[in-house]
């Protein structure tokens, strides 16, 4: 399994990604799965991908060849046409493979989830499902996940405001979101992969690999842990003593 998550807010965009792969219980390994794509001062986008391992390497080579060509990212007007981009790659991935897939019984499983911007543009977020139709992140809804997505989604929708969410604070949420998956799944897990971009700077200026043992990802355990037990704490008294009583 895998999570992977995507903020926006007002200021720019947080996109990050844990880098375990798991085909069983002795096959656990690591792969990157967070792929930047860009062209300082023009365009960036950074896609993080989820489900079949597979899949997704044969979708984000095809993308990238395109890229480096000059096609396909390289040209999109718009975040959306790059959420159709990308989407046409699915598809074109789905239709060399997925009959072979579904003959032995393996479900087409991937999805992406795109972040980014492009000159002139507004910065923006997507999410394309396995189909290859993109859903776009909104004001009300400022967040995308993938993957292993129950156990990281409370604290974001609790905490994320697109307007009022500073983006060093929405980079904290997203390191809360992934270790609370970490604490209830095993099959997601470092290194996590983090972006912090702020809108209109066409290029990735703040990246972070956190290992295991990183200290910023330990601090973020060990603090969080510790303020939701002082939290409990500090809620008051519930009343047990008219349980079950009758109004009057």
């Amino acid at each position: 399994m895998t999570y992977c998550l995507g903020i926006i807010t007002r200021a720019g965009l947080v996109m990050a990604s844990d880098s375990r792969t798991n085909a069983g219980y002795d096959q656990v390994n690591v792969c990157r799965k967070m792929h930047i794509f860009e062209r300082p001062g023009e365009r960036v986008f950074v896609v993080l991908s989820s489900g079949s391992l597979s899949l997704s390497q044969s979708i984000i080579t095809l993308l990238r060849r395109d890229f480096d060509n000059g096609a396909g990212l390289a040209t999109a007007e718009t975040m959306y046409d790059a959420a159709r981009v990308i989407g046409d790659q699915v598809r074109h991935v789905s239709d060399m493979d997925r009959a072979a897939l579904e003959k032995d019984d393996y479900r087409f499983n991937v999805h992406l989830i795109v972040g980014g911007q492009i000159q002139g543009q507004p910065h923006d977020l997507y999410l394309v499902y396995p189909q290859g139709n993109p859903l776009c992140a909104s004001e009300d809804s400022p967040f995308l996940q993938t993957g292993e997505t129950k156990y990281g989604r409370p604290i974001l929708v609790r905490g994320i405001r697109y307007h009022d969410t500073p983006l060093e604070e929405a980079a904290k949420y997203a390191l809360i979101s992934i270790d609370s998956t970490m604490r209830s799944n095993v099959t997601v897990g470092p290194p996590i992969d983090v972006v912090l971009y702020r809108a209109g700077e066409l290029e990735v200026r703040r990246r972070r690999r956190l290992t295991e043992n990183d200290p910023d990802l330990q601090a973020v355990h060990r603090q969080w842990e510790l303020a939701l037990r002082k939290a409990v704490l500090e809620l008051g008294p519930i009343d047990f003593d008219t349980f079950g009583q009758k109004a009057p």
